[in-house]
């Protein structure tokens, strides 16, 4: 019982310290390596049937991210409401679940945006960000999975393949479609994500 408290209190310590860096580091002008490190997350992609069009580096690239190729016609579909559970459990934590629907396997995502919207907002409750429905694999993939890829070294081998994505996408890490949402395995990486400190801000440290 000991030995949890300390580690609950190490947690939070931790976590209370990189927040106290964040904050301190908007006063900062950012550096070369920072811009390199963020170089990921620096496209513009719509969200999901919509005209909102939003940089990923901008918007997300103080958080630690999930990134998942969604598919509204798939046996792990209802991954979604998984999904939706993770992203709230973490969202006070700088943690974002970023959901992008794909028919590239199997055509399991055939419908038009709108008619994907309705399966993730209405039948699945979804709140967490979706994007324009975009190829994932192949000659065709969009950019921001090409680096996803190359970075990981895992292509996304079917619906619901997950990248997580370390702040600023300094680390990118696979996770399989049946690697559910609420696995040890995943939510332990995402705690470790969580936990550790920018490169740039721990080398200031």
């Amino acid at each position: 019982m000991v030995t949890r408290f300390s580690d609950i209190l190490t947690r939070l310590f931790r976590r209370c310290a990189l927040a106290t860096y964040t904050a301190a580091a908007v006063f900062i002008s950012f550096s070369v390596s920072t811009l390199q490190a963020n170089a990921i997350l620096d496209v513009e992609i719509r969200h999901l049937a919509s005209t909102k069009v939003s940089n990923l580096q901008t918007e997300f690239g103080d958080q630690v991210l999930l990134v998942v190729n969604t598919a509204s016609k798939c046996a792990y579909t209802p991954q979604l409401r998984e999904l939706e559970t993770l992203h709230n459990r973490f969202s006070q934590e700088n943690f974002s679940v970023l959901g992008f629907p794909s028919n590239d396997f199997a055509s399991q995502d055939p419908g038009t945006e709108a008619q994907i919207a309705d399966v993730c907002y209405v039948n699945y409750g979804v709140t967490f960000p979706m994007f324009e429905k975009i190829s994932v694999r192949g000659e065709d993939a969009h950019t921001f999975f090409r680096s996803l890829s190359a970075i990981s070294g895992s292509d996304p081998a079917w619906n619901f393949h997950k990248y997580l994505v370390y702040r600023g996408g300094e680390r990118v890490i696979a996770f399989p479609s049946h690697t559910t949402p609420n696995s040890p395995e995943l939510l332990s990486a995402i705690e470790a994500a969580l936990d550790s400190l920018p490169r740039t801000l721990a080398q200031k440290n």
